[in-house]
């Protein structure tokens, strides 16, 4: 009995130390005045964040990750909002089974799989080379998931508030503003921190879509850190993929701060 526990937490520190190991790297390396592949003590200086500084390239690509990021979370947690309220509070025939089938298929047709007809209704429809074709194709790509996770929330929430409200002489849009959207809180944060971290690291779409290396976000860009051997520029690419990951971690503990892990909905009696 002591020996399989002793063998467990052997385990458990062996599973840490592989996991931890690249997140050591990402904080070391970009202070490293000549980085490599391995964890090592770093000479330490700030000219690989001052080589990102100076790439024409770098900086204008986190805003655009910041641009596609926050417009596609607003945009999916507005839609899932409207969408899974009317599907909770709405009863139509097979409902269940419509969540249950946009989920499927949201989870079986990938982006890889669909972006053939995706790139061909973007080039038709003239959007080509744009934000609003990333920003569209990504916030339908996760919308199906998010009202799915949200219709639970507001499943939750008593229907003997929105009856007051009825009475009271309020709207289905005021009700949900000022009622439900207050008391599912915690719900719409989980689709939002989902929904931006889901953007702010997708490369395949913007890769597609975007021509103009303008418009081109973090995630894409990064790839360009490269050289035409596949051969990486560790100085470059470790200090800009630790500035990539800050605001990713500040989000998740401001998240973490304001709710910790109390992801429920509705009121316990």
């Amino acid at each position: 009995m002591v020996l399989a526990r002793i063998g467990f937490y052997l385990f458990v520190v062996l599973v840490g130390l592989f996991f931890a190991l690249p997140v050591l790297w990402l904080v070391v390396a970009p202070f490293d005045e000549t980085p490599g592949l391995s964890v090592a003590v770093p000479e330490l200086t700030l000219q690989n964040f001052r080589e990102v500084m100076e790439n024409p390239f770098a900086l204008r690509s986190l805003l655009n990750s910041l641009i596609l990021a926050i417009v596609t979370t607003l945009l999916v947690v507005a839609s899932a909002s409207l969408s899974a309220y009317a599907l909770s509070r709405v009863r139509l025939p097979g409902r269940d089974v419509l969540l249950y089938v946009l989920l499927l298929f949201s989870a079986v047709v990938t982006g890889t799989a669909a972006m053939v007809p995706l790139f061909r209704l973007v080039f038709e429809i003239g959007l080509m080379d744009t934000h609003t074709a990333v920003i569209l194709v990504m916030a339908g790509g996760l919308l199906p998931a998010g009202v799915f996770i949200l219709k639970d929330f507001m499943d939750t929430v008593p229907r003997s508030y929105e009856e007051s409200a009825l009475v009271a002489g309020a709207s289905s849009l005021q009700i949900l503003r000022d009622i439900v959207a207050p008391v599912v809180r915690p719900g719409l944060a989980v689709i939002g921190v989902w929904a931006l971290v889901q953007v702010w690291g997708n490369f395949l779409v913007p890769f597609i879509l975007l021509r103009s290396s303008d418009l081109n976000p973090a995630a894409v860009v990064m790839y360009n850190f490269y050289t035409e051997g596949g051969i990486a520029d560790l100085s470059l690419l470790s200090a800009f993929s630790l500035i990539y990951t800050i605001p990713v971690v500040a989000l998740y503990l401001f998240v973490q701060r304001r709710y910790g892990f109390r992801f429920y909905g509705g009121i316990k009696s």
